[in-house]
Order: structure tokens, then C-alpha cells, then sequence
């Protein structure tokens, strides 16, 4: 398998992106996906594929924020068939690895808990939501668990960001090299 750079002029991996996303998000992107895919590949973004053979089996992104300093994740998403073989881990990886070259500090994502899958869903997190997240508990396999063992920590939520009772769980990692600031 090939982490690399997406082909951004390569009409088949394009479309076997519009494909995945359409699948794993049909909600979202079924009717847009090839939209969608345009606006991932844009020139200031950076887009990476998990390749096996001609096959794209994984892809990342990243949307430059705050300048370059801070980056948001979005969208990681793995073909079904090759889930838990360490393929998401390796594109984080890599992200980061690229977003750091590139004088990033911070990543960060949100991770929408829209199907119960999080006890933070199961309640009003308008109320009292730190305590909530100090006792977070994954009940379906959650994506969250994934990115706090790549080192992500959960830095807030925005509550029914996807319905009533429905949070996006806010996430955030420091990257490269810090250096202590000091003034003159």
C-alpha cells in the first residue's frame, strides 16, 4: 500500500473519491459528491490517498485555518473492506507530517456524534458540558476512541450541531516542535 499525495488531475482516482464519499456519507454527499471532491482538492487544502495498486482504499484531508498555523482534519474516510488494517492511522500520519512541514502547530477536527454512538448525546450538553466530556464513554464505536490513541484530545462540543441532542465533539492535537516564546 502508498500514502501519498492525491492526484488532483487524475479523473479515476476523483471519481473513485465521489464514489466513497458517496457511500460512507450518503446523507452528506450522495446527490454532491463530485462537488465535494473539487472542493477537497483545492490547490490550498492538502489531499492524501491511500493507494493499493490503481485503487484509492483511503483518503485524508486538510483545510488550512488561522493562516497555516492551524489546520482542520476533514474528511478521513477508509473503504469499508480495509478498516482496522492501520490505514487511517498512516494518513494521519502523514497529515500531520505535511502540515507541519508547512509551518502548521495545530490540527483539529469534529467528529459528529449524530447516531448515539457517544453519552454525550444523551444529553443536554448546554449543561454543565465539561463535566460531560471528563465522562465521556464510546457505547458504538465511536470515531473519537480512534483519534485519542493517535494523541487527539477532546477540547469541547458544540451541542446538537446535528439535531437535537446530536454534538460534534471537537478534537485538537499540537504538532511539530514547540518552541518557548520569549520577548525581547
Amino acid at each position: 500500500m502508498l500514502i501519498t499525495e492525491f492526484e488532483r488531475d487524475n479523473p479515476i482516482l476523483k471519481d473513485q473519491l465521489a464514489d466513497l464519499l458517496a457511500k460512507t456519507w450518503p446523507k452528506e454527499y450522495g446527490q454532491s459528491a463530485k462537488t465535494e471532491v473539487e472542493k477537497l482538492l483545492a490547490p490550498e487544502r492538502i489531499a492524501v490517498a491511500a493507494l493499493v495498486k490503481e485503487e484509492l482504499v483511503g483518503f485524508i484531508g486538510a483545510i488550512p485555518q488561522y493562516g497555516q498555523t492551524g489546520w482542520e482534519l476533514h474528511p478521513l474516510v477508509v473503504v469499508p473492506d480495509f478498516r482496522r488494517q492501520n490505514i487511517g492511522a498512516r494518513l494521519v500520519s502523514f497529515l500531520e507530517s505535511e502540515i507541519a512541514s508547512r509551518g502548521g502547530i495545530t490540527i483539529y477536527l469534529g467528529a459528529d456524534d449524530e447516531n448515539n454512538e457517544t453519552t454525550l448525546s444523551q444529553m443536554d450538553l448546554y449543561q454543565e458540558p465539561l463535566a460531560a466530556i471528563a465522562q465521556i464513554k464510546n457505547l458504538k464505536n465511536h470515531p473519537y476512541s480512534f483519534y485519542e490513541k493517535m494523541g487527539y484530545q477532546i477540547t469541547g462540543v458544540i451541542p446538537d450541531a446535528s439535531g437535537w441532542f446530536k454534538p460534534d465533539i471537537i478534537m485538537a492535537k499540537r504538532i511539530g516542535d514547540f518552541e518557548e516564546v520569549t520577548e525581547d
